[in-house]
């Protein structure tokens, strides 16, 4: 069975960097260029899951508002792993970060749905801290 395992979070300083990426363990060849919807979800606690970027089935990458041109989001597809660049990190953007991916088209569009329980698969998330 495929596993979400993320990883490179961490504690920085405001307005540092970070990179996440996570890895579809036990995956096919193929199997990330499958997911027609793959992105991250934060949530902080006390409030409620933030779709924070996607590569939607068009390919196209999309973002909240609040990350937009802070944060790029790449899928490398040879190695099955979605990354997450965080630059000009804020303390705001404090919380866990998960990725999730699923192989079906939402025509309500991907990043709606990213940090629903509907998606098929979800990693365990990797914290991230800014302070």
């Amino acid at each position: 069975d495929v596993q979400l395992v993320e990883s490179g979070g961490g504690s920085v300083q405001a307005g540092g960097s970070l990179k996440l990426s996570c890895s579809a363990a036990g995956s096919a060849s193929g199997y990330m260029s499958s997911m027609y919807c793959a992105g991250w979800f934060r949530q902080a606690p006390g409030k409620e899951r933030e779709g924070v970027a996607v590569i939607d089935s068009d390919g196209s990458a999309r973002y909240a508002d609040s990350v937009k041109d802070r944060f790029t989001i790449s899928k490398d597809n040879a190695n099955n792993t979605l990354h997450l660049h965080l630059n000009n990190l804020k303390p705001e953007d404090t919380a866990m970060y998960y990725c999730a991916v699923d192989g079906r088209i939402w025509h309500s569009g991907c990043l709606r749905v990213v940090a629903k329980d509907l998606m098929a698969y979800r990693g365990q998330g990797t914290q991230v801290t800014v302070s």
